[in-house]
């Protein structure tokens, strides 16, 4: 790369930044249902064919909004799990706290990711890829626990086929049993169900003190799926 090429590179990315900020602040204001890149480079004070060059389509701008949010919320749980020291339940424990001040410090776009699917947008398999980055987290946790042992927290009422949950053992806990891995969808479901649900406001009035809640219900989750 000449000196030439580099600077035009450098002023692409940090141009390309600011439009992704301009794109978050849109985001904030209007949802991303109503995001534009009309509006974005009104925003900026640019013209919109000039946006064309970096964002070809609010597509692709809501793509890079998406990957975005999905390396940040995997980042902060990958951090918090290479931090903490002790057990695995210690380890699931730290995710769960990261996971959740990370959403509150990032409400939009945990919206983006977690909330409802956008009208007419069709995600492209990188934002599949960018998803299992916290996945990757927490199944990373639980392949060092000795497993689930769900009749704890609540027997179940018959025996569960194997087969419903074949797809999610192969990409994710191979080897493991059943229990195991409907346990560890219980678990991640618990932990973004409850942030979202606290996010958008639903369980305002219904609780006195919802951090230790969460902490108490991300607790048995974590147990049910045999972090100890």
């Amino acid at each position: 790369m000449t000196a030439g090429q580099s600077a035009r590179a450098r002023v692409r990315a940090a141009l390309t930044r600011e439009i992704l900020q301009a794109a978050r602040d849109e985001l904030a204001e209007v949802g991303p249902s109503a995001l534009s890149l009309r509006s974005v480079a009104r925003r900026l004070g640019m013209v919109p064919s000039a946006l064309y060059r970096y964002f070809p389509s609010r597509d692709a701008l809501l793509t890079a909004l998406i990957l975005e949010a999905y390396e940040g919320v995997g980042a902060a749980a990958q951090a918090a799990v290479e931090e903490a020291a002790g057990s695995p339940l210690e380890r699931w424990r730290a995710l769960c706290r990261a996971v959740r001040s990370w959403g509150h410090l990032h409400p939009q776009q945990w919206a983006l990711i977690y909330g409802s699917p956008v009208p007419g947008y069709a995600a492209p398999e990188a934002t599949v890829r960018a998803a299992l980055r916290i996945t990757d987290a927490v199944t990373g946790i639980l392949r060092d626990a000795p497993g689930a042992r769900p009749p704890e927290v609540v027997a179940p009422p018959a025996p569960f086929p194997d087969a419903v949950v074949e797809p999610i053992r192969q990409a994710l806990l191979p080897g493991r049993d059943t229990a195991t891995v409907t346990a560890a969808v219980l678990a991640w479901t618990s932990l973004v169900g409850m942030v979202s649900l606290e996010l958008f406001g639903h369980y305002k009035g219904g609780s006195t003190d919802f951090e230790a809640l969460f902490g108490y219900a991300m607790d048995l989750a974590g147990r049910a799926a045999g972090l100890s």
